[in-house]
């Protein structure tokens, strides 16, 4: 099966405040990207590809709301935390995070984990803690796998590798992957690469041999699990990374990288498109 997934990151602040936001007032916006694009991807056969939208939280529940009677897209969240309420346990007591359960009871069927930017996050407050264990990242984002897929939540699990980690990619790459992945139900969960050292304006992405290098080695690792591109799935290289036997999808952020840049759905229906030959 391929995997097509969205991360709208924070694309519903609107320009005046710094944002992207351009398409939707923002208390429609969630609602808005899911009724504008479920009916045409009725057209894909649900067993051959899928489809995850991963909202910011504040547009879960529009997004969810939104759905239609069989309707193609799964709305996700972005990251849960590690811990979670229990029957005759914690009933909630987590002021500011989101819990895998909290999402699942709104409707979310995902979630992604280990996103660049969460790592970076995680990394500089243990950095502010004079922690300096890189693996306590991945250890820290193993738990919220687990609390995901507990709560009956599908995962797409983020690895990648910085500029400076580059010339030990291998070493890197299996450590987030054990680590990430130890004790986990692997049947729940997708792998997206992201290449970040590739990521950004000026910089140059993988190529095809570099793409299949690093899929057939997280398929090694992992015992063959699914494994997507992270580094951005647009239209420019759609057919190229359609045509790599051992990636099975994408993840698509920003639809329109020029002029009024962000996310629009018929950009992104024509990605899906470009992707799928049809």
């Amino acid at each position: 099966m391929k995997h097509i997934f969205l991360n709208l990151k924070r694309f519903d602040i609107p320009r005046e405040f710094g944002g992207v936001n351009g398409i939707a007032p923002v208390k429609t916006w969630g609602s808005h990207i899911v009724e504008h694009t479920q009916e045409q991807l009725k057209i894909y056969d649900k067993e051959e590809v899928e489809f995850v939208m991963y909202f910011p939280e504040a547009h879960l529940i529009p997004a969810v709301s939104a759905l239609c009677a069989n309707s193609p897209v799964k709305v996700g969240c972005q990251g849960v935390y590690r811990e979670d309420t229990a029957a005759g346990g914690n009933f909630g007591a987590f002021t500011t995070n989101r819990t895998a359960n909290s999402v699942k009871a709104i409707g979310c069927a995902g979630a992604i984990i280990g996103h660049c930017e969460e790592r970076r996050d995680k990394a500089g407050i243990l950095a502010e803690a004079g922690v300096c264990d890189t693996a306590a990242v991945n250890r820290i984002l193993n738990k919220e796998i687990l609390a995901a897929v507990k709560a009956g939540l599908s995962v797409l699990y983020c690895i990648g590798e910085t500029s400076e980690e580059q010339p030990r990619w291998q070493e890197v790459l299996r450590e987030q992957l054990e680590a990430g992945l130890e004790g986990v139900d692997k049947s729940r969960v997708t792998i997206a690469y992201e290449p970040v050292w590739a990521i950004g304006p000026g910089k140059v992405p993988p190529d095809k041999e570099y793409i299949t290098r690093i899929g057939a080695f997280v398929k090694e690792v992992t015992g063959g699990m699914d494994v997507v591109y992270g580094g951005g799935l647009k239209t420019d290289n759609a057919r190229m990374l359609a045509s790599v036997p051992v990636m099975d999808g994408g993840l698509i952020a920003l639809t329109r990288f020029a002029g009024d840049i962000g996310y629009y759905p018929d950009e992104y229906l024509e990605i899906i498109r470009t992707y799928m030959g049809k």
